[in-house]
């Protein structure tokens, strides 16, 4: 599918034109309403999603939705045990919004939910309920809509739906590559981390710090001295070395794919906290599982973060020296 022909949006029909969006819908208290994980001989890829009848009805109420608006299309959805994720296409203009659309679809879940809370009221007498902690209504929050505008999201969301319960498998069979670790102290700071902590005890560490010295040079022809510097942190990844670094330039995240075709083991620092229910993406998770991925932040997760600032580079690269200095 050529990645050029989807848009976001026409001109003048902001939310209404032609677009690919993703949609998440959650069970807010997380209890697995919809299905259960079974994991045939232990194997993650085998990994499926049994659906409840609950699980069944919010799929059905899905095609509803594309019933009453044939202008839009599922590409992909996954039900996992307590969300559903799904990309759809709106193919042309509608009348009313995709947010609208999304809005009713939601109000006929939320009709499945009290179905759901009422039959469950039936087998179950108020004293068991509330010892079960049930909290109803199910569906309190609205799904999540976050169009797909960049050339190559359609695909990687695509991929990423579609590994949901995989990925939940590995973090079910492997869990203590996943959770969030808190206070791990290097050289008297602390930071919160997911992965593997035994890295940590490696016998060496350097960092990957990409200077604008270095890429001013090649943009004007001399890029020897960058190419050398790229081709040194691989080579030293080669040996057994630790590679340190928040990987924030082009160039650095460059090594960093290297690092991950090449499955050797890396730290690397984020701006940002871990959330609730965190999983890296894409390779970084596979490295993670495998455990040849640490991932570490000096901060704590802020849900309305959305760009890293410059101050925030330079105290990233900063740490990252002072990790390899404790350590080495």
């Amino acid at each position: 599918m050529e990645q050029g022909k989807w848009q976001w949006q026409e001109p003048g029909t902001a939310w209404r034109g032609v677009g690919v969006y993703h949609i998440t819908l959650t069970v807010p208290s997380r209890e697995p309403l919809f299905g259960t994980l079974t994991i045939p001989e232990n194997e993650p890829s085998n990994a499926r999603i049994e659906r409840t009848n609950l699980g069944n009805a919010v799929i059905d109420e899905l095609y509803v939705m594309c019933r009453h608006y044939p202008a839009i299309r599922i590409l992909q959805f996954c039900l996992m045990p307590d969300h559903l994720h799904a990309v759809i296409h709106v193919t042309q203009v509608m009348d009313t919004s995709i947010r609208s659309v999304i809005r009713g679809y939601w109000q006929g879940v939320k009709k499945l939910g009290r179905a759901y809370t009422l039959s469950v009221a039936h087998e179950l007498n108020s004293k068991t309920i509330d010892e079960a902690g049930y909290s109803f209504p199910i569906f309190t929050e609205r799904p999540f809509i976050r169009p797909l505008s960049r050339r190559g999201q359609l695909h990687t969301m695509i991929r990423y739906v579609q590994m949901n319960p995989q990925r939940l498998a590995i973090k079910r069979l492997r869990p203590g590559y996943f959770c969030v670790q808190k206070d791990i102290e290097i050289g008297g700071r602390k930071y919160d981390g997911v992965g593997n902590v035994a890295l940590l005890m490696a016998e060496q560490f350097d960092t990957v710090h990409v200077r604008s010295t270095m890429v001013k040079a090649a943009e004007q022809g001399n890029d020897k001295e960058l190419r050398d510097y790229m081709n040194s942190r691989v080579l030293m990844a080669r040996k057994s070395v630790v590679m340190v670094s928040p990987y924030i330039s082009s160039q650095e995240k460059r090594v960093m794919q290297v690092l991950l075709e090449e499955q050797h083991p890396f730290i690397l620092l984020t701006d940002n906290g871990f959330r609730n229910y965190y999983k890296p993406a894409d390779m970084l998770f596979d490295a993670c599982a495998a455990g040849r991925l640490l991932i570490l932040s000096p901060w704590s997760y802020d849900g309305g973060k959305r760009h890293i600032r410059r101050s925030e580079c330079v105290a990233l690269n900063s740490m990252a020296e002072e990790i390899c200095k404790e350590l080495n």
